[in-house]
């Protein structure tokens, strides 16, 4: 169960690395200048693939603590820029795109189901409390 648990983690987060890495040029070239939509999605690919390489090879509280925080902030971006236009702020710029396509769906459900996967994983690997002996 423990190593299942580890290869669906890191396959959610693989392909949320995998959609972001193909959409990223494109993006980029709408926003030449700043940090630009595409890197931000070059990074967030970079986190995808390390944190589930992570998992993947480690399977520790730690890795499943990166992988839920990698997984849900994807999570949530995805789903925030769907439906609220959140003007862009600082060197950020603004991604409001209100279409669902493919990759795009894709990409949110591999990210839920990697965040409740690594939850669960997280969970699972909580520390135990230790009963104390009477002298």
């Amino acid at each position: 169960m423990s190593m299942a648990l580890r290869v669906l983690t890191a396959l959610g987060l693989f392909i949320d690395a995998g959609v972001h890495f193909h959409l990223a040029p494109g993006y980029q070239a709408a926003t030449a200048g700043g940090i630009g939509q595409g890197n931000l999605f070059l990074l967030e690919g970079t986190a995808a693939l390390l944190s589930g390489l992570y998992v993947l090879i480690r399977g520790s509280r730690a890795a499943y603590a990166v992988a839920l925080a990698v997984a849900f902030s994807g999570f949530v971006a995805v789903v925030l820029y769907r439906y609220v236009d959140v003007p862009a702020f600082g060197p950020f710029p603004a991604m409001y795109d209100p279409v669902w396509f493919f990759e795009k769906s894709l990409s949110a459900v591999a990210e839920g189901a990697a965040t409740v996967l690594a939850a669960m994983g997280l969970a699972r690997s909580a520390p135990t409390p230790r009963t104390v002996r009477a002298p």
